[in-house]
């Protein structure tokens, strides 16, 4: 009787893994048949993109910033 229960689970758990198996498979053939009819029926159209303003680069010689950044590192040093 256990050797009978024990082939009955083993048989039980083949038909499943191959169940799962199949399933799966079939899955990802499906995705990529669809995958393909998208690419060929419907490909994706790139628009073009607003240009990229390039500003001129802040003044390194500014009076003004190099105050700046002066007084918030020794803001920084006396804490």
């Amino acid at each position: 009787m256990p050797a009978s229960l024990m082939q009955q689970g083993i048989d039980l758990m083949l038909f499943g893994m191959g169940t799962v198996f199949v399933f799966l498979s079939l899955l990802v053939i499906a995705v990529i048949v669809m995958s393909g009819f998208i690419q060929k029926f419907l490909p994706e159209t790139i628009e073009p993109g607003p240009t990229p303003v390039n500003f001129p680069p802040a003044g390194v010689n500014d009076p003004k910033l190099i105050a700046i950044i002066q007084a918030a590192i020794e803001q920084h040093r006396n804490k």
